[in-house]
């Protein structure tokens, strides 16, 4: 039986928000942990059915515990879960991504913030030709689910070296290549909910095959990887 994010989880982090100090925390540990151990259930049977059409290397677990030590915000504790499944291999590009929130749940996947190398071949491969990512982006299902590629992080002209009179600056704008899809609570705490999450997930596979075929060969089409 697929197990399911119980509403206990989201009353716990709508108190939390509201007495966000590490004494609060304290007196409830007892319910957190009680609550870590059920997601750890959940976040295995995602990682489980990731794993009948893909092969995952690392499920991570984001801390609750916030990283303040840059931050104008001194609250101690995130209000929100998250965790990200890795896929394993050189040749397999790309991860998937869930964050559970009251109000605010998502799953996303793709290419959140590559590094330099990466992005550059990226856009160098959309620079000569994007029919390939436009035929998955447009896809029906795809479409509708994800709308298209999140446009919140891109350069406002053209990234350096790229003429803003490209044929596909819309794409190589963009210093990331994620989508995303939102839940309601009530869709979170459906029964169905980790089958619906994976369903999401597999629809992506086409979108991560192709930008792993891209980010594992050079703009001739050789590999860069001795094993696939």
């Amino acid at each position: 039986m697929t197990p399911s994010i119980p509403k206990v989880l989201f009353n716990f982090l709508l108190a939390l928000k509201a007495n966000n100090t590490r004494e609060w925390m304290l007196e409830n540990k007892k319910e957190y942990l009680a609550n870590e151990k059920t997601l750890k259930i959940c976040y295995a049977a995602i990682e489980n059915g990731l794993n009948t059409s893909d092969k995952i290397s690392k499920t991570k677990i984001f801390r609750i515990n916030r990283d303040i030590r840059f931050s104008k915000n001194k609250t101690p504790y995130n209000v929100h879960r998250s965790v990200s499944f890795s896929r394993a291999g050189a040749q397999r590009r790309g991860g998937y991504y869930l964050r559970l929130e009251p109000g605010n749940s998502y799953m996303a996947g793709g290419f959140f913030d590559p590094n330099s190398a990466d992005l550059f071949r990226i856009r160098k491969e959309f620079e000569r030709d994007a029919s390939e990512i436009r035929e998955i982006l447009n896809q029906k299902e795809f479409k509708n689910v994800f709308g298209g590629f999140n446009q919140e992080n891109a350069v406002k002209t053209a990234p350096k070296g790229f003429s803003k009179e490209a044929e596909n600056i819309d794409l190589i704008r963009l210093k990331s290549y994620f989508v995303m899809h939102r839940f309601t609570d009530e869709e979170v705490f459906a029964s169905d909910f980790i089958e619906k999450l994976l369903s999401y997930y597999q629809l992506l596979r086409p979108f991560f095959d192709s930008m792993s075929d891209v980010l594992t060969t050079d703009l001739n089409g050789v590999s860069l990887i001795e094993h696939a």
